[in-house]
């Protein structure tokens, strides 16, 4: 059966959005803990539980983890998927099992999901506290990878709107890295592993999100895990869900990070990865800093008496309010944008613009304001 149609058929319909608690996942887990593969083995800051699940009898052992960052769920969501699938009686399903032994915690920072914070409770970025160790999740992480001694490890994160495929206009809806395990971002046979994993995520990607796969940054930090696990000599592969155009809730993202869970362990289990070149995956262009949620160009002010054009672009700021993540549109740059694009663009062809405050775009500024009078747009959206 063909990838998509799995994904459809075992996507968890009970959880959706951006907003992913523990509460919320934990019926999930305890559905398919027939033979106890749900095990406690850690407390949060604020005393919330830290799950593994364990799934599989093969020799190659797989160490995944998600929502280590609180506020991103993307993963855990196509994580819970991939649960689903592999409890399935799918004979793709079963072979799996029968090569790997999958030990997943879906959400490291339950606090931080609660909260919808990137931070634990203590306010502390769980991923650069891999030496020191100083928080309870960060241990009990630690803890399970030394109990465990996984054979590949899967860092599962999400990535803001603002990243693209270098300079091609395209978002980078998935990106990955083999993380460095030295200052010189040298090649050794570990990081080689996950290298070669993630050229093959890649070519089997280009057949659904061509030219929306980006590379992160492989500059080395220890502090960061996927950096100590690779030093530690474990192949290491990071997912960063990104965005997919009109997609702020993730669920097109979702779909492409269960592909590129099954593609990762289908070309494992084949050992489909010996033939492959160090530049496939160098040839995959780098995530780099060019979009904005929404541009609007060609604006007319008044500046001290004179009318001038210039261009402004707003980006949303996810805001946890009753429950619910909302997108506040704040104005984030002004004028020089010619490097950036616009996931929305809006022509404004000389209007002038008005707003509640000073008729002037200001960083900073929730973007409320009107175009000669008739477009209205509330929080960086078109209203008429």
């Amino acid at each position: 059966m063909e990838a998509l149609e799995l994904f459809l058929q075992f996507k968890e319909q009970s959880i959706q959005g951006r907003y992913l608690t523990l509460e919320a996942i934990l019926p999930i887990l305890e559905k398919h803990n027939a033979d106890n593969q749900l095990k406690h083995v850690g407390n949060s800051v604020q005393q919330k539980p830290i799950y593994t699940y364990q799934i599989g009898s093969g020799k190659t052992k797989i160490f995944l983890w998600s929502q280590m960052h609180g506020n991103e769920s993307t993963t855990t969501k196509a994580l819970l998927d991939f649960i689903n699938f592999l409890n399935s009686d799918i004979e793709l399903a079963t072979m799996l099992l029968e090569d790997f032994t999958f030990l997943a915690i879906p959400i490291l920072n339950p606090d931080g999901a609660a909260l919808y914070t990137r931070e634990n409770a203590n306010k502390v970025d769980l991923n650069r506290d891999s030496q020191d160790l100083t928080q309870p999740e960060s241990t009990t992480l630690r803890g399970v990878f030394e109990v465990f001694q996984p054979d590949y490890c899967f860092n599962l994160h999400d990535q803001r709107t603002i990243f693209g495929v270098a300079a091609t206009g395209k978002p980078a809806t998935v990106s990955f890295l083999a993380p460095s395990y030295n200052e010189a971002r040298e090649i050794n046979v570990t990081r080689l592993k996950a290298i070669r994993v993630i050229e093959n995520i890649n070519t089997i990607l280009q057949n659904y999100i061509p030219g929306q796969v980006g590379r992160f940054d492989d500059s080395f930090n220890i502090n960061c895990i996927g950096d100590t696990f690779q030093y530690l000599g474990v192949p290491t592969i990071l997912f960063e869900a990104g965005h997919f155009p009109d997609d702020y809730q993730r669920e097109e993202t979702r779909k492409f990070i269960f592909i590129s869970l099954l593609a990762s362990f289908t070309t494992l289990s084949e050992n489909d990865v010996v033939d492959n070149e160090i530049n496939q995956y160098l040839n995959i262009p780098q995530n780099k800093v060019v979009f904005y949620d929404f541009i609007c160009k060609n604006i007319k002010i008044n500046y001290d008496g004179n009318e001038i054009m210039t261009n402004f672009a707003v980006q949303y700021k996810e805001e946890l309010i009753d429950g619910k993540v909302n997108f506040i549109g704040y104005i984030a740059a002004i004028d020089n944008l010619e490097s950036y694009f616009g996931h929305y663009v809006y022509d404004a062809k000389g209007a002038l613009y008005s707003d509640d405050l000073d008729n002037f775009p200001k960083i900073n500024q929730i973007a409320d304001f009107s175009l000669d009078g008739t477009a209205v747009f509330v929080n960086g959206m078109i209203k008429v």
